[in-house]
């Protein structure tokens, strides 16, 4: 498994999805917070050690990582920020991970 690949593909749909949202919606004012969940066997398991690699830390929640702000995008509409989280986490899905998105707003 090449995890650096596995980013690359995971920032770039969070990037598109980001880029999508914002021309057809635009900012939103809804201000919030976004991010990615990793639920894993172990918080030192080889998955994990794979996901804190490309960024990902040890949650408050037992055998669950987590990935603020996946994308490019550093303004605080929630709405954008879930775009793009939910796409990091699409991917992650496809190559095996058990990946959620999560939000909040602010």
């Amino acid at each position: 498994m090449d995890i650096q690949a596995i980013r690359n593909e995971a920032e770039q749909a969070a990037n598109q999805a980001q880029a999508d949202f914002l021309q057809k919606h635009g900012e939103m004012a809804y201000c919030g917070f976004a991010w990615v969940n990793v639920y894993v066997s172990r918080s030192n398991s080889k998955e994990a050690k794979l996901l804190k690699e490309i960024g990902f830390k040890r949650d408050y929640v037992p055998k669950r990582l987590n990935l603020w702000s996946p994308g490019d995008y550093k303004g605080q509409s929630m709405d954008v920020l879930e775009a793009g989280a939910r796409a990091y986490a699409d991917v992650l899905t496809k190559h095996g991970f058990r990946a959620y998105m999560g939000s909040r707003a602010d």
